[in-house]
């Protein structure tokens, strides 16, 4: 058996849904919402699985999908992409991630990671053969610097692997950085991947600026997204990928022996979603925006730490200020004594981790988040 596989341990995901189903706890722990995702959106699917097309669409995606990724990132991001060359749609995020990863890397080639990460980047860097370097995120800010690159930076860097929004930070990469970040891999010959599924989940205002709005890095980056994320649908695992056509021809080929191609009529449901009016997104994310406000205020009234939360369905806390430097033994005890389930910080990274930030998932219904922080309200308390 591959010992990259065949060693992991159980996720902190699957220990903390165990226990929650055990003893009956709130699930805030996985990134899922309550929301069953926009009415017409399923319904065009449904449609689609009767009325439509249910062989093997195009091996790159279906034409309408592909033209109608091009068009709403021109008017969501101000980008150029040429559907026929630069768009290909995959069988989720993941399988993109995967893709990319398996076509840029060569064995022994260096991949720059930025820690606290998702959990499927290091098994997936592992077994295309890449050697991680990690760079280590701190709160509040999550911020990296030239220091920070430069220290992980060598003539055998060949892949960095970016999410911007982060998410287990809940945090945003500013215009700075990712300039700082195309400097380096100007200088280094080195690939973007960047992990954006979160582009439409952000708060306060904010407008994404994707790697491919950075002339540095247009022409050496792989942009990733996922439908499941912008409509709330995140069992139908259908990603886009956007990339220059030189990098777009071998990332064809791994797609090609992955999955080959993602159901017909989620392609064409995700289509005319794609092109759904402005309000829309808006809603979605001012619905979010109530959430995480709700979540925040309760938090605080308890007595956490509370820091920012600019994207992504998360909130976090940092226990530091308490004493706490166990996220761990603080998440078993939080499920068992209180009844509310959160995810460590910790699990996110793969060496030198952060040990005292609780991550949260507020993408719930108000009465799932005022009963987790009923329960809440009661851990400092009965500690004093």
């Amino acid at each position: 058996m591959n010992p990259i596989f065949a060693d992991l341990p159980t996720t902190v995901f699957e220990v903390m849904s165990q226990m929650a189903r055990e003893t009956g706890a709130i699930n805030l722990g996985q990134g899922f919402p309550d929301d069953p995702g926009p009415l017409d959106v399923r319904q065009k699917a449904a449609e689609a699985v009767v009325s439509g097309w249910n062989q093997y669409p195009p091996m790159m995606g279906l034409p309408e999908l592909r033209q109608a990724v091009s068009d709403h990132y021109r008017h969501h991001q101000g980008l150029t992409i040429d559907p026929a060359q630069e768009v290909m749609i995959t069988s989720g995020a993941t399988e993109a991630l995967a893709g990319a990863l398996f076509s840029l890397i060569q064995p022994g080639d260096e991949v720059v990671l930025f820690q606290p990460m998702y959990d499927a980047y290091l098994p997936l860097v592992r077994r295309a053969g890449g050697v991680p370097r990690f760079v280590t995120l701190r709160p509040p800010h999550w911020r990296f610097t030239e220091e920070d690159l430069a220290a992980v930076f060598t003539d055998r860097t060949r892949v960095v692997l970016l999410n911007n929004p982060l998410n287990p930070a809940a945090s945003v990469f500013p215009r700075e950085d990712l300039d700082l970040l195309g400097r380096f891999c100007a200088k280094f010959g080195a690939t973007v991947v960047s992990d954006e599924v979160w582009e439409h989940v952000m708060f306060d205002g904010q407008k994404h600026l994707s790697v491919l709005a950075v002339p540095s890095l247009r022409e050496r980056s792989v942009k990733i997204g996922s439908a499941g994320k912008i409509f709330s649908l995140t069992g139908w695992k259908v990603g886009f990928v956007v990339a220059a056509p030189a990098i777009m021809k071998v990332l064809s080929k791994a797609h090609q022996f992955l999955t080959f191609t993602t159901p017909p009529n989620l392609q064409a449901a995700v289509a005319y979603g794609l092109a759904k009016d402005d309000s829309y997104f808006t809603g979605m994310r001012q619905d979010l925006q109530r959430a995480r406000d709700l979540f925040h205020a309760g938090l605080d009234a308890a007595g956490f730490q509370v820091l920012p939360s600019a994207a992504t369905y998360f909130i976090n806390v940092d226990l530091a200020a308490a004493g706490i430097t166990d996220d761990v033994a603080f998440c078993k005890a939080l499920v068992r004594d209180h009844g509310v389930a959160a995810i460590p910080v910790s699990a996110f990274y793969a060496e030198t981790p952060v040990t005292s930030v609780v991550r949260f998932c507020f993408a719930k219904k108000d009465e799932t988040l005022t009963g987790a922080l009923d329960r809440l309200s009661r851990v400092f308390a009965k500690a004093a």
